[in-house]
């Protein structure tokens, strides 16, 4: 018998041939982001929807802990919490998504940020030093730890801007992006938000519709929303809106041709006028509506009004 000849793993000796399926498993989510920017509460709302969550697990252990839980019935949708407390973060975390992908798992990376602004403001509530602070200025801590995670953040598989979200529509958002569906091929989520609030740092796309009339300087509109008839009959019957909403449908159609080519997951299309209460949020509605038809080649489509009722 030869080298050749000699049974392997894979093909005993009897001729018959096994295949070896990598484990199955519903969901895996690998969460992380600034600190500050809401990994725990995250994770919080994954383990009120039955997740199983390890927090502050060292990026060494991911591939470990996916392993043991593997063939655990009551522990097939499993979430890891990792943070930069850890030595070399982003080159371990590297080499266990890599680990994972060679075991026939692909984890959703989710990535939480915020605005340096509402992470200052947030440490500064609770008393804390960042965790690079060191003995610097909170700020510097902040801003080394983005610089860390730059290029983790680019290849998440989405990124969630918290920088205005309270609690309850950080736990809808998560909600909304988890929902396990095999059939979805891409989220779509098409957002309204206002400028003076500042751009969503989670945004793939933003259009401006601050070039068209706004509804706030027209008293009788002023207290409609862009939801309302009144604000969008002004707003949509505009030749330049209308112009530009055409223009930005078929970018958006030809973007998601290739978004769906490339394997992406999620997408953020976001849509800002100046307070995000009239153009913006008519605009997000009517484009969802025109492109509502993608969904037949599965893709779903949400919309989300950051900045609606700030005002």
């Amino acid at each position: 018998m030869t080298l050749e000849d000699a049974p392997t793993d894979h093909q005993p000796a009897d001729g018959t041939t096994l295949t070896t399926d990598p484990p199955r498993r519903s969901d895996v989510v690998i969460l992380t982001g600034m600190s500050g920017a809401g990994r725990t509460t995250a994770g919080d709302v994954l383990e009120d929807r039955g997740w199983f969550v390890v927090d502050n697990l060292p990026p060494s252990m991911i591939v470990e802990l996916m392993d043991v839980t593997a063939d655990d019935p009551q522990r097939q949708k499993v979430a890891a919490i990792v943070d930069v407390r850890s030595r070399d973060f982003t080159n371990e975390l590297s080499h266990a998504l890599d680990a994972l992908g060679a075991r026939g798992w692909r984890p959703r990376v989710l990535f939480v940020d915020a605005s340096d602004e509402s992470l200052v403001r947030r440490f500064d509530a609770v008393r804390r030093p960042h965790p690079l602070q060191g003995e610097g200025l909170l700020l510097d801590g902040i801003r080394r730890e983005r610089r860390m995670l730059a290029g983790l953040r680019s290849n998440a598989d989405l990124v969630v801007d918290t920088s205005n979200y309270n609690v309850h529509q950080l736990t809808a958002r998560v909600d909304s992006i988890l929902t396990s569906d095999t059939a979805v091929r891409l989220r779509l989520a098409v957002m309204s938000f206002g400028f003076k609030y500042g751009i969503p740092l989670d945004a793939d796309v933003v259009l401006d519709l601050r070039f068209l009339p706004n509804p706030y300087w027209i008293p009788e509109l002023r207290s409609y929303t862009g939801k309302d008839a009144e604000v969008r009959d002004f707003v949509l019957g505009q030749d330049l809106a209308k112009k530009f909403i055409g223009h930005a449908e078929q970018l958006l159609r030809t973007a998601v041709e290739g978004y769906l080519l490339e394997g992406r997951r999620y997408v953020t299309v976001a849509v800002g006028c100046t307070g995000g209460k009239h153009r913006s949020v008519a605009t997000a509605e009517e484009l969802a509506l025109r492109l509502a038809d993608l969904e037949d080649r599965g893709v779903t489509l949400t919309t989300f009004h950051r900045d609606l009722g700030r005002e």
